[in-house]
Parts: structure tokens; sequence; C-alpha cells
């Protein structure tokens, strides 16, 4: 009894290495929201906002709600800069239960459902160089997953720098394409639509349009699962989070105007991957495979971010007991010092996703479940200023109440939009979320 004590107190304090700086968190921000959604959104965007000009103000009203959001959750990460983000700021500002949910839906669908989602985006994009079956198109996804999760658990450092160098790497291609779509681009677009989706505008379309955009800006919150990790944590993680997605934002819009100055808005909407089209009559086929080669990069950091982030939430979720089979899930690599079962978990799940489902389903299911709980997390800035009081502020929120409320506004639009757009997968992410609450039960009695 003695000696698993004194492992276990051994691992504790192996646990958070404090590895991150501020350049590295701010690349990891990038890193995870620049990956896939820039790249394959576009038709799906363009084609519920109904025109070129409503496509693009998806992409800046998106933009907004996430900024807003950020801004919040930025003053909460600052006062709570602990390991395991969304999780541990609902765990405080809420209760246990409603952390459990979050953490159960997020490792049970978000995580596992991203991960896929970019894995096979991942492989279509490398289709453009190797002709390949669907069936080896999933085999290679899995592999990637499988490859991923080895450079994370020899080292969160190593990790990192894939990120790193990944995010430096992605931003070529894009800054690229802006740069030869705004100065060469003869669609013009913006100024001459001429689109035709067989749909009708209308608040559901722009909606759906808008939740597109948000699965591309998705994923900057992920950087405070590693807030222990940050050497200075109460003052990088909300700069990096701010720093981070500001870049983006003005990445996204202004490739989104170069696509549609590139191409038609109608060969936009028919196309599944509008960049590397975009590359093409910009490039020729030459010059557009090392865009391609980029797009890859870019995926490969996004879906590196996603897994490194994503293992800390139920492994933090373990170490607090809050988690089926605490001892499996709170296991950290004897030699390496990570999550190393968290991480089999999670690519394994992924990787059962990868061989059932497509990148829109993956990635709407996995949006709007996160929502529901980014909507009470940024909400729970109204308990932070009125019930923790106490709790040190190295950063606030502008604009007070005003920032927070539309934050929360976009929020419910976007769920109310998806119930009425994508029912199905609305309800499974409801449905899969409550069946947590039994689950949790069980845990707080065995506790």
């Amino acid at each position: 009894m003695g000696v698993v004590k004194e492992q276990k107190v051994e691992i504790k304090n192996n646990v958070l290495k404090k590895e991150i700086g501020l350049l590295e968190a701010m690349t990891m921000v990038i890193g995870v929201v620049i990956g896939s959604g820039i790249f394959f959104k576009a038709s799906m965007v363009f084609k519920n906002a109904g025109t070129p000009t409503l496509g693009v103000l998806a992409w800046v009203v998106g933009g907004i709600i996430t900024m807003a959001s950020a801004l919040t959750v930025a003053e909460i990460a600052a006062a709570i800069p602990k390991t395991g983000g969304m999780f541990v700021y609902i765990k405080e500002l809420y209760s246990d239960k409603w952390a459990f949910l979050f953490g159960w839906m997020q490792t049970l669908i978000y995580v596992p459902g991203v991960a896929a989602a970019l894995s096979i985006v991942f492989v279509t994009q490398a289709t453009y160089f190797v002709k390949i079956t669907a069936l080896q198109q999933k085999f290679l996804a899995v592999f990637i997953l499988f490859f991923i999760m080895l450079i994370n658990v020899i080292s969160t450092k190593l990790g990192s720098k894939v990120q790193l160098f990944s995010t430096i790497g992605k931003l070529i291609p894009i800054i690229v394409i802006i740069i030869f779509g705004l100065i060469k681009g003869e669609a013009h677009s913006l100024t001459n639509p001429v689109v035709s989706t067989g749909t009708s505008v209308g608040i559901a379309g722009f909606g759906t349009a808008i939740l597109g955009t948000l699965w591309a800006y998705d994923g900057w919150i992920s950087v405070g699962n590693m807030a222990g990790e940050l050497k200075r944590p109460k003052k990088d993680l909300p700069r990096a989070i701010i720093l981070g997605l500001s870049i983006t934002i003005i990445v996204y819009i202004l490739i989104n105007v170069a696509i549609v100055n590139i191409m038609p808005v109608s060969k936009v909407i028919g196309s599944d991957k509008a960049a590397s089209d975009a590359a093409v009559i910009l490039f020729g086929n030459a010059g557009a495979s090392l865009i391609a080669a980029g797009i890859m990069i870019s995926i490969f950091g996004a879906l590196n971010g996603y897994l490194m982030t994503g293992v800390r939430v139920p492994y933090a979720m373990a170490q607090d007991n809050l988690f089926p089979f605490p001892k499996f899930f709170g296991k950290l690599s004897d030699k390496y010092v990570t999550p190393i079962n968290a991480f089999v978990f999670e690519v394994v799940l992924a990787s059962l996703y990868v061989l059932s489902g497509s990148f829109d389903t993956l990635t709407n299911l996995a949006v709007f479940a996160m929502w529901i709980f980014f909507v009470m997390t940024v909400g729970g800035i109204f308990i932070l200023r009125t019930k923790l009081k106490h709790l040190p502020r190295p950063y606030t929120v502008p604009l007070y109440p005003i920032i927070p409320i539309i934050g929360i506004a976009g929020g419910i639009y976007i769920l109310i939009s998806t119930l009425i757009t994508d029912t199905k997968h609305a309800l499974f992410g409801i449905v899969v979320t409550i069946m947590g609450i039994p689950v949790y039960m069980i845990i707080k009695k065995k506790k």
C-alpha cells in the first residue's frame, strides 16, 4: 500500500512540466483553429448564405461571435489557470455535475469526432498527389491518428514543437493564396454575384452558414486544457487566446474574399476543396502541388493540436475521480510522463468514427454539442464577477457586460438554428450528453 502511495506522489509531481511559452501557446491557438475549415467549409458557407456577400458576412459574424466569446473566456481562464480548460471552468463556476457532463460529451463526441473529421480531410487532400480507394483512405486516416498519438506520448514538448513548425508551414500557402488571389483574381464574385444554390436564403440558412464558419473558428479554447503546462499561465493564456484568434479572423476573411475573387461562387459551391481549386487556377498544377502540401501541413497541425489538448480533459477528470475508470484514464506513461491511456482511448474512438462517418456530419455534430457548454462557459463570467470576487484578475473583459452578451446571444442563435436545420445530429448530441447523468450518479455514489 505504501509503495502505491509513493508512486502516486511521484507521478503527481511530474504531471505538469511548465514547458510552454507565449509564442508556443499562441501558435497552438492559430495551429488548432486554422486547420481544415478554412479550406473545406467555403462551399458549405456560401451555399447556405445564398450570395457571395452574405457568405463573406457569415465569416465576419462568426468571427465577431468567436472574438466576443474569447475576450470573455480569457478573463475566466486567467482567473482559473488550471489544466482541463472548460472542464475546470464549468466545475468552478457551476458544479461537478455540469463539469462531468461537459467532459463526458467532449471525451465521447467532440475530441474524437473532430480528430476523425480532420484525419478524413487530411487524406482527402492527400488524394491530390496519389489516387487511393475509399477503404485505403480510411486506413490511412487511422494511421495518421496513431502516428500523432506516438509523437505526443513520447513528449509534450515534441508535440508543441510540431505545432509551432506546422503553424508556420500552414501560413505560407494561405498568405500566397490571399496575395495572388486579391491581385490576380478575375472572377470578382463579390461585385458580380452569380449564384444559384437551389435553396432559399433566410435566417436559418444564414445561421447554418455561420455554423460552418464556427467550425473553422473552433478550437481556440483548447489551449486552456494545457494551462498547467504554461510557464506563465495567468498572463500568457489570455494573450495567446486574443492574439492568436485575432490573426486567425483576419486571415479567414481575407482568404475567403480571395477565393471568390479567383473562382465564380457557383464553382466554389460545387467544390469540396475550394482552396486547392483556386490554387490550380492561379498557379497551374505544379504550383498548386506546393499549396496542396501546405494545406496538408495545416490539417496535420490542427489534428496534432486537438489531440494534444483534448486528451487532457479525461485525464484531468480522472485526477478528480470524476470519470469512469479513473486509474486507467489518470495513468501517465512511466517513461515519458504523458497521459498515455487517455490518448489511446481517444485515438481508438476517433478511428471508429473515421470508419463510420463523414467530414460534414462529424463537424456539425461536434460543434453543436460543444456550443451547449460553450454558452454556459461564456455566461459563467457573471458568476465569476459576483460569487468569486476574491480571485485575482490579471485580465478583465472590455465593455462588460456587452461583449459577454454578444457571445451568449450568438451561441444561442447557433444552437436554435442547428436544431431547426440539422435536428437529427443536434438531438444525438443532446442524448449522448444526457446519457452521462446516470454514469455521474454512479461515480458520485462510489466516491
